[in-house]
């Protein structure tokens, strides 16, 4: 019989890990959720069958991993419940901020896999990176990569610090291109196209241009280039953006948003 899994914390992020782990053939019977929210257990319930409990209890000592799904402002509560039971278990987070000694002083396990993985995991299409503290063996290293298989790509990093550029670029990244979409659905819309047409031709434009880039040999700068003729269309749209500074304004939101991760994981 496979070993259990625990998830601290049943809420979106946690449900495409688990609905990945049911295809892929785990039994629900070997899945524990704790989630305190009635509404949310419901959900759990129906959506997969299981049994979620509403506090931590000592049916969490059976669990070989646990992966802590919960906000990080109420982590500490949590683990305080928790760490009676899986101080011999693999600690996996998807928290943003917190750091893997945070979560090793909580819960007594020195084996921790911090996580950083984004929206588009809910629908397969996500890219989580991921850092190992030294007591995680290559074993264990391979059963998370498996874990986070069925939401999309993953990216191993050497240090922990770097989770902080990831958290910048890919976590906080859906929310970006959503920004770059509402603006191009809102000049649409003035130059005449309905909200609708707007929409599907910004979104079209996004998921091709990215699938592209992907694919191509080339670099971004090289594909952009392609389409952008000396004294035509995009050439003027490129223009107007290097004159608002708004590649330099994009790359300074980065830099904070990696920074404000650092201010997170120290506080």
């Amino acid at each position: 019989m496979n070993e259990f899994m625990a998830f601290i914390g049943g809420g979106n992020m946690a449900q495409a890990l688990i609905g990945g782990l049911l295809q892929s053939g785990r039994p629900a019977a070997s899945v524990l959720v704790v989630e305190p929210d009635p509404a949310q257990r419901e959900r759990l319930a129906s959506r997969f069958g299981l049994a979620p409990l509403a506090q931590a209890g000592p049916a969490l000592a059976t669990a070989r991993t646990v992966v802590w799904a919960v906000k990080p402002q109420v982590f500490a509560e949590a683990a305080a419940a928790c760490a009676p039971h899986v101080g011999g278990a693999l600690q996996v987070s998807v928290m943003a901020g917190v750091r893997s000694d945070s979560i090793t002083r909580a819960t007594g396990s020195a084996a921790v896999v911090r996580t950083m993985p984004n929206t588009p995991a809910l629908i397969g299409q996500g890219i989580a990176g991921l850092f190992a503290s030294p007591a995680v063996d290559a074993a264990a290293r391979a059963e998370v990569a498996a874990l986070f298989a069925p939401t999309g790509q993953a990216l191993w990093v050497d240090r922990e610090d770097d989770l902080d550029a990831v958290t910048a670029l890919s976590g906080s990244g859906p929310a970006y291109v959503f920004y770059f979409i509402e603006a191009m659905v809102q000049a649409g819309s003035e130059m005449g196209l309905s909200t609708e047409q707007a929409r599907q031709l910004a979104q079209a434009t996004f998921a091709g241009a990215a699938a592209l880039a992907m694919q191509s040999p080339l670099s971004p700068s090289a594909l952009r280039e392609q389409v952008t003729s000396k004294g035509g269309t995009t050439h003027a749209a490129i223009t107007a953006l290097e004159a608002a500074g708004v590649k330099a304004a994009f790359v300074r939101a980065l830099h904070a948003a990696r920074d404000r991760a650092a201010e997170l994981g120290r506080a």
